[in-house]
């Protein structure tokens, strides 16, 4: 039988070596084995937490992908173990979302794709979203204004413009995901690009561009001359 972490010397004990050593010094297994707590009677917490890293090629940004279901797949990981695995990952990267420059200038979609690509990566799912620019196109609000599936969001251009006015903006930038990594807009992205431009236009605010996101890339409508 596998040792408990209690019965390790204490200077394998993850928590202790922790405390000894400091953070950095832990490996990610050890910072996994001290979220999920215990492993089983074949195996210690480190051992499991090591299995299911090697299951995503000990790459972290894949298992901050997986849901609950995916990591219960495991033997050892429960429902209660899986959610804490999730729910690090994600403090983990709204981290990143509190350190973002609130007033950062979005002249660019590179300097788009940089600024919002932390909010929408890892998504099994589209979103939505909206920034609001001032005459400086510096962000003064963003709105999610819908969340859909695979391949579909639904979007209410009205809630969009609602918050166009309560904002003041001059102009605006949409934001889309496709989680499938397809990077080309599909024929109602381009549709719908094209009401909400003809939409804001009305209340002369423009839509400066509209970026659909990957992990990996992104896709520009001003840059490829569709805007």
């Amino acid at each position: 039988m596998k040792l408990a972490i209690h019965e390790w010397a204490e200077a394998d004990r993850p928590r202790e070596k922790l405390i000894d050593q400091g953070r950095r010094a832990l490996t990610n297994a050890e910072l996994l084995a001290i979220l999920i707590g215990s492993g089983s009677a074949q195996e210690s917490a480190v051992e499991l937490c090591r299995r299911v890293l090697s299951g995503v090629e000990n790459n972290l940004a894949t298992l901050s992908k997986l849901e609950v279901a995916d990591l219960c797949r495991y033997h050892g990981i429960g429902q209660a173990k899986a959610i804490s695995i999730i729910a690090a990952m994600e403090i983990g990267r709204r981290r990143k979302d509190a350190i973002e420059a609130p007033s950062a200038v979005l002249n660019s979609s590179k300097r788009v794709y940089t600024f919002f690509r932390d909010r929408l990566q890892d998504l099994p799912h589209e979103e939505f979203w909206v920034l609001y620019l001032n005459t400086g196109c510096k962000v003064i609000d963003k709105q999610l204004i819908g969340r859909g599936g695979n391949d579909f969001t639904p979007v209410d251009i009205r809630i969009i413009l609602r918050h166009a006015l309560q904002a003041n903006a001059h102009s605006m930038i949409l934001i889309h995901n496709h989680p499938s990594g397809t990077l080309s807009p599909s024929t109602s992205d381009k549709q719908l690009t094209k009401r909400i431009v003809d939409a804001a236009l009305l209340m002369d605010i423009r839509v400066n561009d509209h970026v659909i996101f990957t992990d990996q890339d992104y896709f520009s409508f001003r840059d490829e001359g569709l805007l």
